[in-house]
């Protein structure tokens, strides 16, 4: 239900209401900006306990899709490793600025759920003495990042965006996905992806990333960001100094970039500086040591030559500083989970991300201030440049939504129409020979969909091969639909050779290809039939290369609905492919030399 801002004043009588301070008036806004000017808010900060101060800095997860009632189960799961009951009791023991969304904390069911929960978190927390606002955030990249799922509008990712090459999609996509957060109360986005994915074995960023090319992702980080902020929303690029370049998954070990000093600045800066240009609001740090810009073998999130040196004073960037998660791996290798928040606010964070444990992290913070580590005024500067995000999104005048609001904006169809357009637009088409495609009802009417079936990455329908064969169907196709897995035993390649018997074509989504995968043992047994194969990368283009005899090669970038709806549509001349290669695909015997380049694309 929504609380009107009336209705809350009269019920917190005088104490911290919205932007009433203490038991005095509401702050005043700016005139021409309509936001709260630093010395207001550092009267705010001035009447808060030290205590207040800390919980400020933390965002943290909370299981349950109600503010005060969640279901059983997240109470015992909130007990366990929070030692509260829900959100309304994390706030009162702990003042936390902000709350993070996530699918399996069960906090996005749907659109107004995730409204009235977040009421529920304003409410719970303008109710205690001096009480703010929550700045609440989640990981909505879309394609393979997306928390929260259908009716939402769910849009292309970063890589598909890269291969379409349309600034101007990238900021619609960015628009039209922050308003539909705003509208459900979450007013932080952590994205777009900021990183550049120079190396094809990433297994954490790949098509998170708009591709391999500096400037061209710059150029699209910079549109989103601004997509995004114009929403309403503060966009957060991540992950600085940048992790494209890895081997290894930061949330199970502890990356080293070897880039030299140049090379980051030729690589990874740019899209950084895009954003800091655009007016990002927010940056999201890397678990990531990068020995040439740091060589104390400290994670990014913990040094201060990276953050403070070369983010804040290099870069000239005065806005809010993320960790990545602080129970990721990589930031925990080298020191307790007492120590990491401690030192993340010597380097130069605002905000602690969440921690595993939350009372081992804040305790550590309060007691570090209490000892001489930290001073308050320290923490104070980071306090008044998260309070400058609040009002800047306006949650000191208002942290409401409605239930009116999320019908109005989420999900409605002409959102759903421009993520269709959009997604048609990123369709790559890589290999055509004999002039396979566009396949035609009339000589290819029967069709086998096999291949990979990962879970949905963002709650879409899925599976994929199901999608796939649904899309076909509603073109008039005769789809016929086995599900291959991404490690298809010998048992099931023979049933879709059997399968494929008495078709007029195969439909294949490949999956993450490697030389030792039994994907290539499916696919190459298909091709025997001498059925014509027609082969889908749903996730990472690099697949093409180990694959070399299929006569026609489509890259979706992901495996959401929208994507494969769209490459559909391409596969049956219903759309034209002008997606192109947003990185380069290496031979696969020869990983030195190109097999595709950067921009790569047939046309029909």
């Amino acid at each position: 239900m929504h609380t009107s801002r009336r209705t809350l004043l009269a019920a917190t009588a005088g104490a911290a209401a919205v932007v009433a301070v203490g038991g005095g008036p509401a702050l005043a806004e700016d005139d021409d900006t309509g936001r709260l000017d630093d010395e207001r808010l550092r009267a705010l900060i001035s009447r808060m306990t030290l205590e207040e101060k800390v919980g400020q800095l933390f965002v943290m997860r909370v299981y349950g899709h109600s503010a005060t009632a969640p279901d059983q189960a997240d109470i015992d799961a909130n007990l366990k490793e929070i030692g509260v009951r829900d959100a309304a009791e994390l706030l009162a023991k702990y003042r936390v600025g902000g709350i993070i969304y996530f699918g399996w904390a069960h906090n996005t069911r749907d659109p107004h759920q995730i409204a009235d929960l977040s009421n529920g978190i304003q409410k719970a927390s303008l109710a205690q003495p001096r009480g703010l606002p929550v700045l609440i955030s989640t990981d909505q990249e879309h394609g393979i990042v997306a928390r929260v799922g259908r009716p939402a509008t769910l849009f292309p990712g970063a890589m598909a965006l890269g291969a379409g090459g349309s600034r101007t999609d990238a900021r619609t996509a960015g628009r039209i996905g922050g308003a539909e957060l705003r509208a459900m109360g979450v007013r932080q986005d952590y994205a777009p992806v900021a990183d550049v994915n120079v190396n094809p074995a990433n297994p954490v960023i790949g098509v998170r990333s708009f591709g391999a090319d500096p400037q061209a992702v710059a150029g699209m980080v910079a549109a989103q960001v601004k997509g995004y902020q114009s929403a309403g929303v503060a966009a957060t690029s991540k992950h600085f100094p940048g992790h494209g370049d890895t081997e290894t998954d930061s949330h199970y070990g502890f990356p080293v970039i070897e880039h030299t000093e140049a090379q980051w600045a030729e690589l990874d800066a740019p899209p950084f500086r895009a954003a800091i240009a655009a007016g990002i609001d927010s940056i999201m740090t890397a678990h990531i040591m990068v020995p040439a810009l740091d060589p104390s073998g400290d994670p990014a999130t913990l040094s201060r030559p990276i953050l403070t040196g070369i983010l804040r004073e290099r870069l000239g960037y005065d806005g809010v500083v993320v960790t990545d998660s602080l129970g990721m791996e990589g930031v925990r290798t080298k020191y307790g989970d007492d120590r990491v928040p401690v030192l993340a606010l010597k380097a130069g964070v605002d905000q602690l991300l969440n921690p595993p444990k939350l009372d081992v992290a804040w305790n550590a913070v309060l007691q570090a201030v209490r000892g001489g580590e930290l001073t308050e005024a320290r923490l104070d500067e980071s306090i008044l440049r998260v309070l400058r995000l609040k009002a800047k999104l306006g949650l000191l005048k208002d942290p409401y939504v409605t239930r009116r609001g999320v019908d109005r904006v989420v999900g409605i169809p002409s959102h759903l129409k421009a993520a269709d357009r959009i997604a048609e637009r990123t369709t790559t088409l890589l290999v055509n020979s004999g002039g396979l495609l566009p396949l035609s009802r009339r000589t290819h009417r029967n069709v086998l969909v096999v291949g990979a079936d990962p879970a949905s990455p963002s709650g879409t329908t899925g599976p994929p091969t199901t999608v796939l064969g649904a899309a076909l169907t509603e073109l008039g196709f005769t789809a016929t639909v086995l599900s291959t897995g991404t490690a298809p035993t010998e048992a099931t390649i023979a049933k879709a050779v059997a399968a494929a018997q008495g078709v007029d074509a195969v439909l294949v989504g490949t999956y993450n290809v490697t030389a030792a995968s039994s994907q290539r043992t499916l696919v190459n047994r298909l091709l025997a039939t001498g059925r014509p194969v027609v082969a889908l990368a749903i996730r990472n283009p690099y697949d093409v290369a180990q694959l070399p005899d299929v006569k026609a090669y489509l890259a979706a970038y992901s495996w959401t609905d929208v994507e494969l709806r769209a490459a559909v549509r391409v596969l049956a001349g219903r759309a034209d492919p002008v997606g192109e290669l947003p990185v380069p695909v290496q031979k696969a015997d020869k990983p030195k030399e190109v097999l595709y380049p950067v921009g790569h694309g047939l046309r029909y």
